[in-house]
């Protein structure tokens, strides 16, 4: 569809980027510190907080990975999202609460500071700290791509670049070059302030957008049985298409349910949302907040993610070359051009918030962590923490633009590695006193190392003669090493000495009795 086509679209989405810049300018007048710029000055309320957490959550990878991860396996792949109506309860009760009372007694911004907290051990400190920064480089570069898509769909960068006389190919990589240039304007400004304030914004407009998309979904494909109907006798997509595991081996379901669900719990930029939040008694009221506006969310992922197939399956949309098309193609074919417009306001927002959470707690691993895990801590982190942003941000994308497939398998792999090596760690040694440091080390070194190792043997291709990893079929490496790091963490707690007797400083012993 020719750019000048869709001017509706076009408008809202740069009202939308001003809107950010604005934000951004905002922001930045107030970030005087580091307290101000990695957790927003801690004086965030519940409903921001809730909408935030949520936004860090669901962003490129549930609103367009989403429905370009079901074109591809069907739907079995709802198993990532099926255990969102308890992950939020499940968050809370087990880890936010004692993270958030130690922000209380001790001066903690990050995961990596938790831990130290917790295990007074900067060797432990310091692989969270790394397995932050690794797992980083994977979501922030699943948001870039993300929102190079979105660029591109919006306004016709392949178009334009053709004009020019470039391959059409060159398209997403400038798109993902200016996304990113607008990012790291607010994010380096305001940091989290500016990221939790986009993250309202995002949720105002897209809680109402997702339900106004499903009802044009469901419209489009003649309902639920018209869309059914299509899918079951297509050819195009074949006969398992509506199975509950389409084709796919049974293990790989099963995996994406346990990595994000279990998973969630050792996830940095959502866990670093309760840290921000004002008053931790009202934590309580958290998984209510959190679980309605993602399960509302959702429906975008489900609606599209079924339409779009049914469509194809039926002739009235094109097949699609890149799967991570589809929830563009549908807004700009099938939704009124305002509706799409907001849409695609939100979903920047939220591609946007989120890649500043992840900048945020990216930098802060690189500029605070690691060297206060060294003994040599930053002098001026704050100035230091935006520079961090920039280098981060440029990794990122040229990773993004190397691993060369879909959103929803890059964000995988980045949510998989903040599972295996932080979630055993965070969600056991908060609540079972007889953890010790040498476990906490051994399940964060292994998580890590195991996930960084099957996924690269799964993709290289510098080294043809190493094998592939021997995994039975089906089998996620990220499920592996979050069992894996889950098993050591137990057997090492079991097996190795017992903790020292005098226990806890007393404010951390505080809050472990809470």
């Amino acid at each position: 569809m020719p750019i000048l086509d869709r001017p509706v679209a076009v408008w809202t989405a740069l009202a939308y980027l001003l809107v950010v810049v604005a934000i951004g300018v905002w922001s930045a007048r107030r970030t005087r510190g580091p307290k101000d710029f990695f957790i927003a000055g801690q004086g965030v309320g519940l409903l921001v907080t809730g909408l935030a957490t949520t936004s860090a959550a669901f962003s490129g990878f549930v609103f367009l990975g989403g429905a370009g991860l079901t074109y591809r396996l069907g739907v079995a792949s709802f198993f990532i999202c099926a255990s969102t109506g308890f992950t939020a309860g499940m968050l809370c009760w087990v880890v936010a609460k004692r993270l958030r009372l130690l922000a209380e007694v001790r001066e903690i911004y990050t995961v990596p500071d938790a831990i130290l907290a917790r295990y007074g051990c900067r060797r432990a400190s310091a692989l969270s700290a790394l397995a932050v920064l690794v797992g980083t480089v994977g979501y922030l570069g699943a948001q870039l791509l993300a929102l190079g898509v979105l660029v591109e769909s919006i306004f016709g960068v392949g178009e334009m670049v053709a004009r020019w006389g470039w391959p059409e190919a060159a398209g997403l990589p400038l798109a993902m070059a200016a996304g990113a240039a607008v990012i790291l304007f607010y994010s380096v400004a305001g940091g989290m302030v500016a990221g939790v304030y986009t993250d309202v914004f995002q949720g105002a407009l897209m809680l109402g957008a997702a339900l106004a998309v499903f009802v044009y979904a469901l419209e489009a494909g003649g309902g639920l049985g018209g869309i059914f109907g299509s899918l079951a006798s297509s050819d195009a997509f074949g006969a398992d298409f509506l199975d509950p595991l389409s084709g796919v081996p049974a293990l790989t379901g099963l995996g994406f349910f346990f990595v994000f669900s279990i998973g969630t719990l050792g996830q940095p930029h959502m866990l670093h949302k309760f840290y921000m939040l004002k008053d931790p008694r009202k934590l309580k009221w958290l998984p209510l907040v959190i679980a309605v506006s993602q399960s509302v969310c959702l429906l975008i992922w489900v609606g599209v993610g079924l339409v779009v197939p049914a469509l194809v399956a039926r002739g009235e949309m094109a097949a699609l070359a890149n799967p991570d098309q589809a929830a563009p193609e549908f807004l700009l074919a099938h939704v009124p051009a305002a509706l799409a417009g907001v849409v695609f306001a939100g979903v920047l927002a939220a591609i946007m918030s989120t890649a500043d959470s992840f900048a945020n707690v990216g930098a802060a691993a690189l500029v605070r962590d690691l060297p206060r895990a060294f003994g040599r801590p930053v002098g001026d982190e704050l100035t230091w923490g935006r520079w961090a942003v920039v280098g981060l941000t440029v990794v990122a994308g040229v990773f993004a633009w190397a691993y060369g497939d879909l959103i929803a398998l890059l964000g995988t792999f980045a949510f998989g590695t903040f599972a295996a090596a932080l979630a055993p760690a965070l969600a056991i040694g908060l609540n079972w006193r007889r953890v010790t440091k040498h476990a906490a080390i051994a399940s964060i070194a292994t998580g890590l190392v195991l996930n960084l190792g099957l996924e690269f043997l799964a993709r290289q291709t510098f080294f043809p003669t190493l094998p592939k990893p021997p995994l039975p079929p089906g089998v996620l490496p990220t499920a592996l090493s979050l069992v894996v790091s889950f098993a050591v963490l137990f057997l090492v707690t079991w097996l190795g000495p017992a903790p020292p007797e005098e226990g806890f400083e007393s404010d951390v012993e505080a809050v472990m009795e809470a």
